[in-house]
């Protein structure tokens, strides 16, 4: 070699590589976490993994874009390119770790008129993983717009599970199904340092999933779902956090508590997953460099992989725990020579 490539070089190289070539070493990463034994921190209902799914731009110009590139019109006529991606996380209620997988892009095929969305991102990713995720007995975790029967369908046929959120402005149907209904009711107190909270739970058994506002005589193919209302009271009886749920997973007395758990871990994509990629350490939004195919996407994937083997290295590999603690490494274990 008569001298070292330039990074212009590199990124023109790249620009034509599709980020799926970097599905092998997302495994890879999962594969170590299940071989370091960092597995079972992540296992929760009975040994079942939670995958949470959102979606996030990680660029915006009104001078950079490629046919990858969503677009959006401001009130000033400018138009802005912005590549986007539906992430999915290995989460855990109570776990200060997370690891992200091979996200699916959102990317507007070839041909197409329309532009891409994050459901029709998620329909393909669950597809393609489908094989690939059976060993971790998946149940994910997704905000309002995946509370579809699109959606969820294709969960349940592939013998998965998920927790949704699930507003009453967008699932009229559901709401009215429920209205004036027996509804399952228990309360749990607890201490959180010097607070005393109450956590009360509600749920129902076999609400229509449906959006928006249908008639009740047209649903009776309506996939059925079970209900979760969590809401947490201070000391005062003042109301402090309030959700809704629609899930796959059978809820009762003994459980209930769990499954709220868990679906409320979905706001770790967000707060531990893509408030660490932008605003701590690592750069997501930053452009590397877009090129004209596949560049802006590929960073982005090796970013999200940079972030995952941080994962995997804080959570079992002891040598970079010990480095990391400003500790002196661990003995090596010296093997016996025989004679």
């Amino acid at each position: 070699m008569a001298k070292s490539p330039t990074d212009n070089h590199i990124r023109a190289m790249l620009d034509p590589v599709p980020p799926s070539h970097l599905q092998g070493v997302f495994d890879s990463a999962v594969a170590a976490l299940r071989d370091n034994g960092a597995m079972e921190a992540f296992q929760r209902l009975d040994g079942r993994v939670l995958i949470a799914l959102d979606g996030t731009e990680y660029f915006c110009s009104q001078k950079l874009g490629c046919p990858n590139c969503q677009t959006r019109q401001r009130s000033n006529g400018k138009v802005e390119s912005c590549p986007s991606m539906l992430a999915a996380t290995l989460v855990a209620p109570g776990h200060d770790r997370v690891l992200p997988l091979m996200p699916e892009f959102i990317a507007k095929p070839d041909g197409a008129e329309k532009q891409d969305c994050e459901r029709n991102a998620a329909k393909r990713r669950l597809a393609a993983h489908a094989e690939r995720g059976k060993p971790l007995r998946p149940v994910f975790l997704g905000d309002d717009p995946f509370a579809c029967q699109p959606i969820c369908q294709p969960i349940l046929d592939r013998g998965q599970d998920f927790p949704f959120a699930a507003k009453p402005a967008s699932h009229k149907t559901l709401y009215d199904f429920m209205n004036g209904a027996q509804i399952e009711d228990r309360s749990v107190t607890r201490k959180e340092g010097a607070k005393k909270l109450t956590s009360r739970y509600r749920w129902f058994a076999g609400v229509p999933l449906r959006e928006g506002k249908v008639p009740l005589r047209e649903g009776k193919d309506a996939l059925g779902v079970n209900w979760i209302g969590p809401t947490i009271f201070d000391a005062k009886g003042k109301p402090t956090h309030d959700s809704a749920w629609v899930a796959s997973l059978k809820v009762g007395r003994e459980n209930v508590a769990q499954i709220a758990a868990c679906a409320r871990a979905r706001w770790k994509i967000e707060n531990e997953t893509f408030n660490v990629l932008k605003n701590n350490g690592y750069p997501l939004e930053h452009n590397f460099g877009h090129g004209k195919q596949h560049l802006a996407m590929t960073f982005a994937a090796l970013n999200l992989l940079a972030f995952a083997i941080h994962t995997i290295c804080d959570s079992g590999e002891k040598l970079w725990i010990a480095a990391s603690r400003g500790q002196a490494p661990p003995s090596p274990i010296r093997e016996e020579r025989q004679p």
